[in-house]
């Protein structure tokens, strides 16, 4: 998907403060945040949401959530608390097509999010 952005970053062809990244994902430093730490987690391949991951993505979508505590180990917020948010769709709030986990933390959280 030579269009989407966040494939660009898994493939390294768009800048990003990548935190890390294996064979199956990458995590990287949101360039908008909306909290002191706000990292977002993607698989490498596309998938555009998490209403079209299908049966065979248990294990990507395993790693996502593998990936995201790691985020938070790596970023210094396990033990302040941390949130992970999947916008799913427009009305939720999701303005990249291609599946991400938002990880934010460095704050209190409010409650309800939205």
């Amino acid at each position: 998907m030579e269009n989407c952005i966040f494939c660009r970053v898994a493939a390294g062809s768009a800048p990003a403060r990548v935190l890390f990244a294996d064979d199956d994902v990458v995590a990287f430093h949101d360039i908008a945040p909306r909290a002191p730490v706000h990292v977002l987690v993607i698989p490498r391949r596309h998938i555009t949401s998490l209403a079209h991951a299908e049966a065979g993505d248990a294990a990507v979508l395993g790693s996502l959530l593998a990936a995201a505590a790691e985020a938070a180990r790596r970023a210094g917020i396990v033990d302040s608390g941390y949130r992970v948010v999947a916008n799913t769709g427009a009305d939720a709030g999701q303005a990249v097509p291609h599946l991400h986990l938002h990880v934010l933390g460095g704050r209190p959280m409010g409650w309800p999010p939205g």
